[in-house]
Formats: structure tokens, C-alpha cells, sequence
């Protein structure tokens, strides 16, 4: 059995990132990344829908050790892609990965203070064992087969077409046609204005509002201070402004909710200018209990305001032949109907994980620093921040890795385990009210009621704590072998190539 000292599962932006990481920081470990997929890219490869582009601006969204050089600060999906895998070409991570390779058990051998993987070859159908000391899971947080779709009365008499964003057609003709997109989220957000510009109509069908915000898509000081200064400085400067901006408005949102719903809905209000009611804008949640949804240079309020696109909230009664017939009694006619419905979520990309032999309750355990599971070993579990970029979590989780792995090395620990003594239960790590969280609470670990067990969703005191202060914080244990392995471990250069 090969036996490696890192397993990366999955060869999405963090992935990759992580495994840069790995190479640079703990240069020593042996690793492979593992992809179900035949592609780099993962969120960026998989979703393939009209307009997909980040929610975040590629100054966070970005790894910190490769720059952001593009001008648009709101990158397109194939921009993002692209990103990805020339981050994986120049680090030398693609010849690391093994594609169309899907984990499908991890069990913890206590006395050889191993992981045992087992993994499918989905080209052909073989499954093998692989050992690994240490096993990081970049799968992100939902499921790649399918994502979700309520059930929808009188589904089977619409005929026109139904499609979901997350397995959207590459031949699906809109041109002319009349389109209506159920949702309000950030897909949905995203899919009205883009195909608005061939369709006839696009109506944009949400049972409730979101926020929704304007932000430019490119950021002008950023670009200005390019003529002026070395990229690298550019970048550190782009990306510092973009963390405090993020948390400042974070901070206000959730200390002053009723100033910040004023700020937002009097700019919306400009957007709109009285082409729409304002009513479908007006959540009736706080800011940020769900995420904030942005609209790169206001594109979205500028489809409405030309007529190529509007917005209805109200519920479903049932599909018909011609369309969707609302709980108001309303037909709302469609050519095509998108259900940009939201995600089916997943922890560990679905794999089974026991500890010799003994199931993993995963939702009863603490997630530590957001990083790793409550009595679990050698494990970490990437997942982005709710308030602001994805990668900003994922570079400390990575960094937090190497730290650790390098720590073990040089005293000799075979294991690390988080241990969690005299810590309340505050529930689910992810306090977000939207409706693929709440679906899904019972799946997902607890945080507790103080560091390093509650995730305080701040870069800064993240970054502290996970870069500045000692391993050693009473909460994460470390343990020498009880046996020794039975296998040697492969040295770097030893590491199989990819495969497809």
C-alpha cells in the first residue's frame, strides 16, 4: 500500500492552494491531491451558466502568493478557471494530482497513526487503498452531482425546459425566448441581467427578497496605483484595503442593522430608479443573517430598468403547459424555467470517516479554529468564511497545516488531536439563515463558546490566532506512535504522477 505523508482531497482553488502550501512551506511531506473530477477548477470548472462570475473581489478571493493582475476586481468564471490552473502549472501542482480519483472511506488506524483511504478510479471503476499520515479536505461543502430542486407541483406538465445552474446545458438556446429564474440568491442574482441580454424577458421569481448591492467591477485605485508601483505591492496594499472594508461592513451591518438597511435600500432605491417597486428588495431579515448579494457595476438594476428584465415575489402554486401559476393566481409564461434553487450540502465531499472502524458523528463534534474536528486526528476540513472571501480562510487553514505538520516532524509526534474540555455548545459553526444551511444543520460540526472553538467569521483575530500564537494552546494534543509503520513513507519526488 502506497503511503504518503499528505492526502489534499480535491483540485479546487483551495486545493491547490493548499498544496502550494505544502511545497513551500513544508517541502519535506509527501502528498497527492485527489480529484473526482477530470478538470482543475473545481466551484469554477463545474458551474458553466450564463454570466457566473465571483461574489467576492479577486484581491481576497485570490491566493495571497500570486497576485491578482487582471483589472476586473469581480472576475468572470472562466478568468477564475484559468487563474486556478495557472496557479497549479507554475507551483508544479498538476503533475501532483490524480484525476477521476473519488475517496469514498478514510479510516483512522490508531496504532500506526495512519489514515487508510479508500479511493475509486471513476475511469475504471477500480478501487485501491492509499496510507497517509495527514489528510486535508478542500472539497468544499456541497454535493457536484446534483444541487437542489424542491419539489414543484405539475412539474412534468411544463413544456418548455427546466434547467438547474449546476448542470446547466452547453446547447441551451434562450435567444428570444421568455425565461423566468426561480430564486433570489446569488445565482439567480447573477442569471437575470446576463441572460436578459438575448432573451425576450427574464423574470426573476423569488418567494422573498435578498439584499442586493452595486460594487464596481473593476477597482479604479487599484488599477491607477498598477502605472506607479510592482504588482506584488499593488496586491498587498489591494488585498489589506478589501479585508478592513469587508469586516468594517460586516462589523456595522451586525451592530447598526436598521442604519445599514437605510444605506442599502436608499441606493437601491437610486439603482431602481421607480422601474420596479421597492418592495422586492426589502428583506424582512437583517443584513448579513443571509449572504449579501453583489451586482458588478449595477448590472442587474440596469437589465431592469430597460425592460429586459423584472422581478415578482410570491409563491408556487404549481407548473402548467405554458408556465408557473403563483399562489396570487397569476401565470407567469416561460419558454425555459431555472431553478436556481440552492445547493445540496456535504461534509468531507460525502466520504465516510471512522476511527478504527467506529463512525465519525461529524455534526456532534467542535470544528477547531474552523480548521479541524473535535477528536479527530490528523484531519483538517477547509471552509471558507460566510462574511467575505473563500481563500482568505482557506491561506490560514493551509498555512495552519504546515505549521503543524512541520512541529510534528521536528519533535517527533505521530499525531495532533483537537480536545475540547469545559466548552458550551453554541450550535451549527455556520449561523446563516439561507435556505441550504438551514436544510442542512444537522450535517455540519458545532462551535463552542470561546476561542479556540468559536468561529468569530474575523480575519484579523484568524489570523492571529492561527499564524501568531503557539501550537501548543492547551486544545491541540500531540502524541507520539504507538507502533511504528509498516510501510515506509514516500519521499516527495516519490509521489505518483497524475493520473486521468
Amino acid at each position: 500500500m502506497e503511503d504518503l505523508d499528505v492526502v489534499i482531497i480535491g483540485a479546487g482553488l483551495s486545493g491547490v492552494g493548499m498544496a502550494v502550501h505544502l511545497q513551500t512551506k513544508s517541502p519535506q511531506s509527501s502528498f497527492t491531491v485527489l480529484e473526482m473530477r477530470d478538470a482543475i477548477g473545481g466551484t469554477w470548472d463545474l458551474f458553466r451558466y450564463p454570466g457566473i462570475r465571483s461574489d467576492s473581489d479577486m484581491f481576497t478571493l485570490g491566493y495571497q502568493f500570486k497576485p491578482w493582475t487582471n483589472p476586473k476586481a469581480i472576475a468572470d468564471g472562466p478568468d477564475i478557471r484559468s487563474y486556478i490552473r495557472e496557479t497549479a502549472d507554475e507551483y508544479g501542482v498538476t503533475e501532483r494530482i490524480r484525476f477521476q480519483h473519488q475517496v469514498e472511506a478514510l479510516d483512522w488506524s490508531p496504532k500506526r497513526s495512519r489514515w487508510h483511504l479508500r479511493v475509486r478510479r471513476l475511469d475504471t471503476d477500480e478501487t485501491f487503498e492509499l496510507a497517509c499520515r495527514f489528510v486535508v479536505s478542500c472539497a468544499g461543502y456541497y454535493k457536484y452531482e446534483h444541487g437542489y430542486t424542491p419539489h414543484f407541483e405539475g412539474r412534468d406538465d411544463f413544456e418548455g425546459e427546466i434547467v438547474h445552474p449546476q448542470a446547466w446545458p452547453e446547447d441551451l438556446d434562450y435567444a428570444g425566448k421568455r425565461v423566468v429564474v426561480i430564486g433570489s440568491g446569488a445565482t439567480a442574482v447573477t442569471l437575470v441581467p446576463a441572460m436578459a441580454e438575448k432573451a425576450a424577458l427574464v423574470t426573476m421569481l423569488q418567494r422573498s427578497p435578498s439584499y442586493v448591492a452595486s460594487v464596481p467591477r473593476e477597482d479604479v485605485i487599484t488599477n491607477q496605483l498598477r502605472r506607479v508601483l510592482p504588482e506584488p505591492a499593488v496586491y498587498a496594499l489591494a488585498r489589506l484595503r478589501k479585508v478592513l472594508f469587508s469586516m468594517g461592513v460586516y462589523a456595522f451591518s451586525r451592530h447598526r442593522p436598521q442604519k445599514m438597511r437605510h444605506f442599502l435600500l436608499g441606493k437601491l432605491k437610486e439603482e431602481l430608479g421607480g422601474h420596479i417597486d421597492l418592495k422586492h428588495f426589502s428583506p424582512s431579515y437583517d443584513v448579513w443573517d443571509e449572504r449579501l448579494c453583489a451586482v458588478p457595476d449595477g448590472d442587474l438594476f440596469a437589465a431592469i430598468r430597460s425592460g429586459k428584465a423584472t422581478v415578482v415575489t410570491d409563491h408556487i402554486r404549481c407548473f402548467t403547459a405554458k408556465g408557473i401559476r403563483l399562489a396570487s393566481g397569476e401565470e407567469l409564461e416561460a419558454d425555459i424555467i431555472v431553478t436556481a434553487t440552492g445547493l445540496e450540502l456535504q461534509v468531507l465531499g460525502g466520504a465516510e470517516v471512522t476511527i478504527d472502524g467506529a463512525e465519525i458523528p461529524v455534526s456532534e463534534k467542535f470544528y477547531y479554529k474552523g480548521a479541524m474536528l473535535q477528536d479527530v486526528p490528523n484531519m483538517a476540513m477547509v471552509f471558507g468564511y460566510i462574511n467575505a472571501s473563500w481563500t482568505l480562510k482557506a491561506d490560514l487553514i493551509a498555512d495552519l497545516v504546515c505549521r503543524v505538520l512541520n512541529h510534528m516532524d521536528e519533535h517527533g509526534y505521530a499525531a495532533c488531536t483537537p480536545r475540547a474540555e469545559g466548552i458550551g455548545d453554541q450550535g451549527p459553526f455556520v449561523t446563516l439563515t439561507s435556505g441550504y444551511f438551514q436544510r442542512s444543520r444537522h450535517l455540519l460540526p458545532r462551535q463552542g463558546d470561546k476561542a479556540p472553538w468559536k468561529l468569530y467569521q474575523n480575519y484579523v483575530q484568524d489570523y492571529v490566532m492561527m499564524k501568531l500564537r503557539p501550537l501548543d494552546d492547551g486544545a491541540l494534543v500531540f502524541t507520539r506512535a504507538e507502533t511504528q509503520p509498516e510501510t515506509p513513507r514516500a519521499r516527495p519526488q516519490a509521489t505518483a504522477p497524475a493520473g486521468g
